[in-house]
């Protein structure tokens, strides 16, 4: 890891979830039919980011010495490309196929990028994951998210 590197990550990063804090305040407060306005997510992610950036921030001032040099200071352009192209379909699709088909899709196939292993661990890690989000965002909090595409719900 590149101290400097992560140092200025975590800084750019806490620059961007205050600018999602600072855009969900610009949202209005209640969605018409839902109980969790619009504002809530944007709001939720700025400060989870900002968070994960504050712990990154405060990690750099604890890097021993064969931290710092790890790998060859190269880019993995094959990962960095199947991740992108991966969160690219899933922007093109999500409203196309659904919220929990796209995301389950998007997990399974970024998990596999990161770190070829067990399709079956992937699959039931992605499932749990896309459909607990929906149940507890759709159905518990009622909230609005794509739901089933036409050609699964009828």
């Amino acid at each position: 890891m590149d101290r400097r590197f992560d140092r200025s990550a975590s800084l750019f990063f806490i620059a961007i979830g205050a600018a999602f804090i600072l855009g969900a305040r610009q949202l209005s407060s209640t969605a018409y039919g839902s109980r969790v306005g619009p504002d809530i997510f944007p709001m939720g992610l700025g400060v989870i980011l900002i968070l994960l950036s504050l712990r990154l921030f405060y990690e750099t001032f604890r890097y021993s010495g064969e931290e710092e040099s790890g790998g060859d200071g190269r880019l993995d352009w094959k990962r960095f490309g199947g991740l992108l192209a991966a969160a690219l379909l899933y922007a093109l699709l999500l409203e196309t196929i659904g919220y929990v088909i796209s995301t389950f899709l998007f997990l399974l196939i970024g998990f596999q990028v990161i770190k070829r292993g067990s399709w079956g661990l992937s699959a039931l890690v992605a499932a749990v994951f896309s459909g607990g989000v929906y149940f507890l965002y759709a159905v518990l909090m009622k909230g609005t998210l794509p739901g089933w595409p036409v050609w699964i719900v009828g």
